[in-house]
């Protein structure tokens, strides 16, 4: 069973547009379970204005009745509210009114090389559909993927461990789902107060220097089965489908499966998570290094994904560019933005992490009704003797 997840729409046009194929019937839905998580999306601090016009909330408009998935395709739909103010400008017909074109592309954005792909004239073709704001839709349909882990016991969340200079000290215990309760709470969603203070501090002293900041997220599933992904093709290996899928989201630049970056500079025998048995726990292993994947396969420990985020390319005082029509120097488009979107990040980093999660269990365990998936996740989970630590 595939399950797929489609967005369409741009950052000003009339809304944005999700489609998810593939979950069974039968899976309870209320709109809280999509509409907090679009809610968190829009949190952090170093937002910039547009964050004070929207106020998203994703509209069902097929797949779901009386609050049960039917079987078929969900539509949702993510309405924007500065559409207003932008449609003669993202108007999909023909206007009366002459508009006039961007030649101006920003470094490190899609702009310049989106013009050549695609053979437009007008940066705004490009930029509109690269922006960030099509993760709302994501959010949207990752909502949908995390309801559906969560009728399998699984959850999912995420934390922000640096922003620019400052890092969040590293915990001497593992987290636990409890140490989440409270995250959205922080204006950076970071675990640790005294980093939070210094995150916050940071964003306000680049933001003042017309700087924007960049920094690292990390996502955690907790109660995730064993044997998730497969060791025998690279395209079903389940850390490449994380690493793409948390790369795919705009500005993400790197990822890391559990402590990669660490252990790499470690030998072997500091690198790996040993493996132990007992009758009460069946196997087990006291460290996490690999962060719950091995051979491309979950093995049964949480997973832990974080995503490194580069400074957001559109400047308040803009970098040097060039003039795609005159080719003359010219300064790069400045548009509204943000000065750090690391914790929004955090949120899509979510999305993205059930999806895959959701989409491995589709594909392992099948089932036209919620009820066959979890009676086949049981099964399985009894065969191998395994119990969610």
């Amino acid at each position: 069973m595939e399950l797929r997840l489609i967005t369409a729409g741009e950052s000003h046009g009339p809304g944005l547009t999700c489609l998810v194929e593939g979950l069974p019937a039968g899976l309870r839905l209320s709109a809280e379970d999509i509409n907090d998580d679009m809610a968190r999306r829009q949190l952090g601090h170093g937002r910039g204005g547009r964050m004070k016009i929207e106020r998203d909330a994703a509209e069902v408009t097929a797949g779901v009745r009386h609050g049960l998935t039917l079987g078929g395709p969900i539509a949702l739909q993510v309405r924007n509210r500065d559409y207003a103010n932008w449609e003669e400008r993202m108007n999909p017909w023909p206007v009366d009114v002459e508009i006039a074109e961007v030649h101006l592309p920003r470094p490190g954005h899609a702009d310049l090389v989106g013009t050549q792909k695609f053979k437009h004239s007008d940066v705004r073709n490009i930029l509109e559909r690269a922006s960030a704001r099509e993760t709302a839709a994501r959010v949207a349909g990752g909502a949908l993927c995390k309801a559906f882990l969560r009728a399998l016991g699984v959850e999912v969340y995420s934390h922000v461990v640096q922003i620019a200079s400052v890092t969040a000290p590293p915990r001497a215990e593992a987290l636990t789902p409890a140490d989440f309760a409270d995250v959205d709470s922080s204006p950076v969603r970071c675990l640790d107060a005294d980093a939070t203070r210094a995150m916050v501090k940071e964003i306000d002293e680049l933001r003042r220097a017309n700087e924007s900041l960049g920094g690292v997220f990390e996502v955690q599933a907790f109660g995730v089965v064993p044997g998730l992904g497969s060791h025998v093709s690279w395209e079903e290996r389940l850390d490449g489908r994380l690493a793409q899928a948390i790369c795919s989201i705009q500005a993400i630049k790197g990822v890391s499966i559990g402590e990669a970056f660490t252990i790499a500079g470690l030998p072997g025998s500091a690198a790996h998570d040993e493996i132990f048995y007992s009758t009460d726990e069946g196997y087990f292993r006291e460290t996490n290094r690999a962060g719950g994947l091995e051979g491309g396969m979950t093995n049964g420990l949480p997973l832990i994904v974080r995503g490194a985020m580069k400074p957001l390319p559109t400047l308040t005082k803009p970098l040097r560019s060039v003039d795609t029509e005159t080719h003359e120097p010219a300064q790069a488009l400045r548009e509204r933005t943000d000065s750090a979107t690391i914790p929004a990040a955090g949120v899509v980093g979510e999305a993205m992490v059930a999806y895959v999660l959701a989409a491995a269990y589709r594909n392992k365990f099948g089932g036209d009704h919620i009820d066959d998936v979890l009676e086949a996740v049981s099964a399985y989970r009894e065969r191998i003797g395994w119990q969610s630590s």
